[in-house]
């Protein structure tokens, strides 16, 4: 008995001075490893696509490499689509999630979010014919929109009676349109605009606003000294004018006021 509990004071005494090993958080880990891996999309232009290089590239994968250079590791990107970019930071398969991103408190049951780095303005779009004027228009059109994404929930609040059709990918939500099979989709405006800019000629406007849906850098729920960390680059960013940079590079405009 004596010698069970001699035992169990030394461990006592181990961990009171600090002997017994503390568990690394994901910003120790990041620095040991010197990699930091970011899940940003690749087929939702101009956040982020794949060039005539066969690189990624867009607004997504710009914030990714400014958080690796102040953070002075490597970036490994690592592509995904709206259903599974929440799925892989929980399961460890990134550090953060930079995919045009926004927040609702479903996803913030599971993940943390940074401050806002990029404006967003979710809307559905299509022909000039048939006129939207609110929601209720939309009642029996075919939409199509990414499952998962915020205008797939949009939709199901503002506008129930729209027949949503819904794929897994934002190629394939623009394809639908493209091809006839729906008459309108739900996208980002600035996802339309580079739509526009590469089929000047296509039959293209915005029918109605669904929510102005800033983007945030999603992080592992927990993980405050990586947020903390994330935060304090998105506002250096900010203050020297960096985003604003990034903004009309990608966007066309400067960021502005964005919420913290």
């Amino acid at each position: 008995m004596t010698a069970r509990i001699l035992f169990a004071a030394a461990i006592g005494l181990m961990a009171t001075l600090g002997t017994v090993p503390a568990v690394a958080d994901a910003l120790d880990d990041i620095i040991a490893r010197k990699t930091i891996r970011v899940a940003v999309p690749t087929d939702y232009p101009p956040f982020g696509s794949v060039g005539a290089d066969m690189q990624p590239r867009g607004m997504d994968i710009d914030v990714a490499n400014l958080i690796g250079e102040k953070l002075g590791v490597k970036v490994e990107l690592v592509p995904v689509t709206a259903p599974n970019r929440v799925a892989y930071l929980q399961s460890g398969k990134t550090d953060l999630t930079i995919s045009s991103l926004g927040k609702t408190e479903e996803r913030a049951k599971v993940i943390d979010f940074s401050i806002a780095y990029s404006p967003f303005f979710d809307a559905v779009f299509g022909k000039k014919e048939p006129p939207v004027k609110d929601y209720a228009d939309l009642s029996d059109k075919t939409i199509s929109v990414t499952r998962g994404s915020m205008q797939d929930k949009e939709l199901e609040d503002l506008a129930p009676k729209a027949v949503v059709k819904r794929f897994e990918d934002n190629n394939s939500t623009i394809a639908a349109f493209m091809s006839g099979q729906v008459e309108m989709f739900a996208s980002g405006t600035p996802v339309a605009a580079a739509i526009k800019r590469r089929n000047p000629d296509l039959d293209l406007e915005l029918k109605i606003v669904l929510a102005n849906s800033p983007c945030y850098v999603g992080v592992v729920k927990g993980e405050t000294k990586l947020l903390d960390k994330v935060n304090a680059i998105i506002r250096e960013a900010k203050a020297s004018g960096e985003i604003d940079r990034l903004s009309v590079k990608w966007l066309g405009a400067p960021a502005g006021e964005l919420p913290e």
